[in-house]
């Protein structure tokens, strides 16, 4: 999966993938006749289906998002196995029956959250789920206080997943507490709530990549109930000042060259002293954020008595970027 890139289907195009198709017996005379059989048996009419419309939407979203092509190969390679499934359908063949639950590993701030709402949304634009909402948890949300209160509190978000997707960050969490922990109750209940409703609902359980790992292999049931299991790499720091760039942009500013050559500098240096809980993304943001608001004093300050130009409205100057002994 890692290694696919839908660079194709940007600018409204599709990747194309040639697909080989080897038909093996034993009687390679009847399989043959078979196959003549099956080539030339009249199929019913399929009505197009308008994939642009559908997907549309989705690319638009996916393609401004810096890197992560594997996650966006297999957005695409869900939407095509949904509407080829559909497509049989129509043709009067089996359409099969797929499980969609999801582990997404990852450090923080790598869009977890971001692709796991996308996903929702696909989704429900392809019927299967009603609904396409997402319903974001954790350990507190899930965990009761006394015997038979988790379970309840489990059931209770899944009843409020259904149509929709149910996203639970850092899963490890429920099983860190040992067998006596009601974290377990959860897991358990959460498992039960898959075949209770299943095709009604999906699961997606996101966390670090080593921890979820481990919380993996506290049941033998969990690891064959997520068929779509995919990883979230770091940005790098090339990616992090597209970033930057961008958030910039979206709220016009614009990150002046110097400022640029300051924060790449920050993000190296901080990238090396926190390997393993940088929060990518989602430190930039709080970066640009806080040179908004210094930007802000800088020019109330600046022009006491009048009006900046629009140009120093817009301009985040590297005095602008500050942040502690602790980062940002």
């Amino acid at each position: 999966m890692n290694g696919h890139s839908i660079s194709g289907a940007k600018n409204g195009t599709r990747p194309s993938r040639q697909i080989n198709v080897v038909l093996r017996s034993q009687d390679s005379a009847q399989a043959s006749a078979q196959a003549h059989a099956i080539e030339n048996e009249p199929l019913p009419a399929v009505k197009p289906l308008p994939s642009t419309d559908q997907f549309a939407d989705i690319q638009k979203e996916l393609d401004p998002m810096i890197g992560m092509d594997n996650v966006k190969a297999l957005v695409y390679e869900i939407y095509a196995l949904l509407y080829i499934s559909r497509m049989r359908s129509e043709a009067g063949l089996h359409g099969g029956s797929q499980v969609y639950h999801m582990i997404f590993r990852g450090n923080p701030g790598t869009g977890k959250t971001t692709i796991a709402r996308i996903i929702a949304k696909l989704f429900q634009k392809m019927g299967v789920l009603s609904k396409g909402h997402l319903i974001e948890v954790e350990r507190a949300d899930l965990v009761g206080e006394y015997i038979g209160h988790t379970a309840q509190k489990t059931r209770d978000l899944v009843r409020k997943a259904l149509g929709g997707v149910l996203f639970i960050d850092e899963a490890y969490s429920l099983a860190r507490g040992g067998e006596k922990d009601f974290g377990k109750e959860a897991i358990d209940t959460l498992v039960k709530a898959m075949e209770d409703n299943r095709n009604q609902f999906i699961l997606i359980l996101a966390g670090y990549p080593l921890e979820i790992e481990q919380f993996l292999q506290t049941n033998p049931g969990l690891p064959s109930r997520f068929p779509i299991q995919i990883d979230f790499p770091d940005y790098s720091i090339d990616q992090l000042i597209q970033i930057s760039e961008l958030m910039a942009k979206d709220r016009d500013y614009y990150l002046m060259p110097q400022a640029i050559f300051k924060l790449r500098q920050h993000l190296m240096q901080e990238k090396m002293n926190d390997l393993f809980s940088f929060s990518n993304a989602r430190y930039v943001r709080n970066v640009i954020e806080k040179s908004i608001r210094h930007q802000a004093v800088r020019l109330l300050t600046q022009y006491a008595s009048g009006v900046p130009p629009k140009q120093e409205l817009m301009t985040i100057k590297p005095e602008d970027l500050k942040w502690d002994a602790k980062g940002v």
